[in-house]
């Protein structure tokens, strides 16, 4: 199938497959059902929609009816190709300034062209697949230009809701803000107030009526409210005016320059863009933090990228405005229990019933209302939480500089400021290197903080220079990169220190093998003739321990006689101070790499995680999570889930295997450990985590089912006696990867004992009871060592599929 082709996926009862799914078995067509979640979504997304729309068309300038065009469009074509089943889309507020611009200075007809081009752009990015690049963006480039078009919409709303017409910009606006309070029309001041105030206090009723009456979009009410005071008391305003759909104007031939066509297209493609990608990682974020929700695939963004595309094509063709992923709707649909993409789909058709049908209502509407509705939406665009981001990211210039620009000069000349003051703050830090030198105890330390580059090689050489001949050194290297200067200067320094006598130990290495610049492999002799490593490997460091796999144990190379005959100690081997150097006498190469490493502990990790240590030492731990996994050393559950003190409450054997209660020979550890976690520590969630490669999956296939269990480990791996039997059972569903077939035998029965030890699970009376109450979730994991590729079991149509996860997206 073409990329360029948004290929439909099947619908099903749980939030479908945001990528491109594995082809399902052949089999009868499936009948087009709707689930009661979805249509109660779509009814609440509609009743936001409806008056959202008309409001930011008014906001443009645009006709009226391209807002529900707009609608209907993201909602029926958006909403049945794009990547994310659960984001709605439409006319959005953070497109109202660009195309209200476009508007002004080309036209109507010409603007639904540039749209319709706009979409082209986006069919071409997402067929050349590049839709991860929109979120290289920096976060704050993204709110600061959301808060520049939230102030751009506030202030120019802000004239319609004093009874006036905005100006072109946000200067001309605030100048002309006082003349237009001497003109003050208080019929259209009070209809605003009262929608703001709705707006307002709506979702702060107290009591049980509250909640009730909370299930009523607050836009709804506020506009239907104010049109009902406003027809009530007589008030003589500007009202809604559709005119006939006979005379609806469609989009015409681009008419004007053509460099000025193409910053427009491009304008628009990056801001629709932009907000639709990042509202797609913002609303599977959402979902996956519903309760109940389980395994929540991520959204396809290429595909998401084509199906935005071929709304703003439908749309702009139509005569409706640019389409993008809603915040506001695509929250409303997660929180309303929506669970496919009927949601949004119903949700435009709603759209396409309100344009033929309520037209009399909707006319009924005063402007000022829908001025008062964008102008909150405006100003909700501009968040604190979003500043507060940045402040403490330090990116509060990039911030301000883009919001500014966008506020001043237009959306993309804003977002261009910011770009290029992102580059320049990243180029700042990159050539920022703090370097400082200090002794405690008769050990010199360097401490280098930041990237190592030329520009830095001055203050290293200064700094290493303040260091005696022949004393103990320690150079820390706090950064992630070092250019071949700054090895150099650092090479030619160390081996001139040691050859005064002298010792150098830089951290985070293992001392006595040579410096290397990143990806360099060290091939010739170390300080005292010790053997480099092989030419062929392929350590790589996220431990003190790092390349100890790359160096072959030698018996006690730093042990040498002393003048008396009596053992002696390396000078290579000697920590920073002398009570670190006194224990390694006599000790073995294992025994120096267990000590080094809790040396290096305390030197370098133990200041930095001693308070929140402190803190669990007060409150006790209070783990989310149990995770269950084998002993394999090559298995790390703080890296491979980037978790830290008090996250998780591990459990390892040999295995990972889960005896069922009440077995024979049953192990009391395991069960107790589940017990403990559920009743006492009340964890949300159990995880049994399998890898590839495993010994007792292996010493289980080797295994026969009559021999008798005379070793503690045969008894043991009898617990994963029905993990076999499972595998070998021919009606049973064999789990699978997604993506590829097991690999061998091997890789099937560690997928199957997975799902038999999830069972067990299941049997333990704690586990049996919190899952009844629902506080407690199941999860397995697969960790393939040799990918580094962790994978999620999900269940599709009774399959049980181990699903890759994929890298995550940051987004504020």
């Amino acid at each position: 199938m073409s990329a360029c082709v948004p290929a439909g996926a099947t619908e099903s009862a749980h939030i479908e497959r945001a990528h491109p799914p594995h082809s399902p078995p052949p089999g009868r067509r499936r009948r087009f059902r709707v689930a009661g979640a979805d249509l109660s979504a779509a009814v609440a997304v509609f009743l936001i929609a409806l008056p959202l729309s008309l409001g930011i068309a008014l906001a443009t300038g645009a006709p009226l009816q391209a807002g529900l065009v707009a609608a209907a469009v993201g909602g029926l074509v958006a909403g049945r190709l794009g990547g994310s089943p659960l984001q709605v889309s439409g006319p959005a507020a953070g497109l109202t300034v660009v195309t209200a611009d476009l508007i002004q200075q080309y036209g109507w007809r010409t603007t639904c062209a540039i749209t319709v081009l706009a979409g082209v752009a986006q069919l071409g990015l997402g067929c050349l697949r590049v839709a991860r690049a929109a979120l290289a963006v920096s976060p704050a480039i993204v709110h600061g230009m959301l808060t520049g078009i939230g102030v751009t919409i506030a202030v120019a709303q802000a004239h319609i809701v004093l009874g006036g017409e905005p100006q072109s910009s946000v200067p001309d606006n605030l100048r002309a803000l006082p003349a237009q309070l001497a003109r003050l029309d208080t019929a259209a001041l009070a209809v605003s107030v009262l929608t703001l105030a709705v707006l307002l206090l709506w979702p702060r009723l107290p009591g049980r009526a509250g909640h009730l009456l909370r299930r009523m979009p607050a836009a709804l009410v506020a506009v239907t409210g104010a049109t009902a005071v406003a027809a009530a008391a007589g008030l003589v305003l500007p009202v809604v005016d559709l005119p006939s759909w006979h005379s609806h104007a469609l989009a015409g031939l681009p008419d004007g320059p053509v460099l000025g066509l193409v910053a427009a297209v491009l304008t628009t493609t990056l801001v629709c863009s932009v907000q639709s990608l990042l509202g797609a990682t913002a609303v599977d974020k959402l979902a996956a933090a519903r309760p109940g929700a389980g395994h929540v695939v991520r959204s396809d963004l290429d595909r998401e990228l084509l199906g935005q595309g071929a709304a703003n094509v439908v749309s702009g063709t139509l005569g409706g405005l640019p389409v993008a992923g809603v915040a506001v709707r695509s929250t409303a649909n997660v929180h309303a229990g929506a669970v496919s993409r009927n949601s949004t789909i119903i949700h435009g058709a709603l759209v396409v019933a309100a344009a033929l049908l309520l037209v009399p209502l909707l006319e009924l509407i005063p402007l000022a209302a829908l001025a008062a509705l964008v102008m909150a939406v405006g100003l909700r665009m501009v968040s604190l939480h979003h500043i507060r981001t940045v402040t403490r990211h330090r990116e509060v210039l990039v911030y301000a500089v883009t919001a500014l620009g966008v506020i001043s000069l237009g959306v993309l000349e804003g977002v261009a400021l910011g770009i290029a003051v992102a580059v320049g703050v990243a180029l700042h830090r990159l050539t920022r290197t703090r370097i400082t030198h200090e002794e405690e105890n008769g050990v010199h330390h360097v401490h280098v903080r930041g990237q190592l580059t030329f520009l830095a090689v001055p203050r290293l050489s200064r700094a290493l220079h303040l260091v005696p001949q022949g004393t103990d050194v320690v150079v820390s290297l706090n950064g992630s990169f070092m250019d071949h200067a700054a090895y150099e200067t650092l090479q030619d320094w160390q081996s001139t220190h040691t050859a005064r006598g002298g010792t150098v130990e830089i951290t985070g290495r293992r001392t006595g093998v040579r410096i290397a610049e990143p990806g360099e492999l060290a091939t010739e002799p170390a300080h005292g003739g010790e053997s480099g490593t092989s030419g062929d490997c392929r350590c790589r460091p996220w431990t003190a321990w790092r390349n100890h796999q790359c160096e072959r144990p030698s018996p006690a190379p730093d042990i040498a006689a002393g003048p008396d005959g009596t053992p002696g100690t390396d000078e290579r081997y000697r920590g920073t101070d002398p009570a670190s150097s006194a224990p390694a006498r006599g000790r073995t190469p294992s025994g120096r790499q267990l000590v080094r490493g809790l040396s290096t502990f305390q030197r370098r990790t133990a200041p930095l995680v001693r308070g929140e240590l402190a803190r669990l030492a007060r409150e006790g731990q209070r783990p989310s999570q149990l995770f269950l996994t084998c002993a394999d050393s090559r298995v790390v559950t703080s890296m491979i889930t980037s978790s830290g003190p008090g996250d998780l409450f591990v459990v390892r054997n040999v295995g990972n295997l889960v005896p069922p209660p009440g077995v024979e020979s049953g192990d009391d550890s395991v069960a107790a450990a589940i017990e403990y976690a559920v009743d006492v520590l009340a964890v949300r969630s159990i995880t049994v985590c399998g890898h590839s490669g495993c010994g007792a999956m292996q010493a289980l296939l080797g295994s026969r089912p009559s021999s008798p269990a005379v070793t503690p480990l045969g008894r043991w791996l009898r617990h994963g006696g029905p993990s076999l039997e499972r595998l070998r059972d021919p009606g049973a569903p064999a789990p699978r990867l997604a993506g590829r077939a097991p690999a061998d035998d091997v890789e099937r029965l560690c997928l199957t004992n997975v799902v038999q030890q999830l069972e067990h699970l299941r049997a333990h009376e704690a586990v049996a009871r919190a899952l009844e109450k629902g506080s407690l979730e199941l999860h397995g994991v697969y960790f393939h060592v040799g990918e580094a590729q962790a994978y999620l079991l999900a269940e599709q149509e009774e399959v049980r599929v181990f699903d890759r996860v994929r890298e995550v997206d940051l987004v504020v």
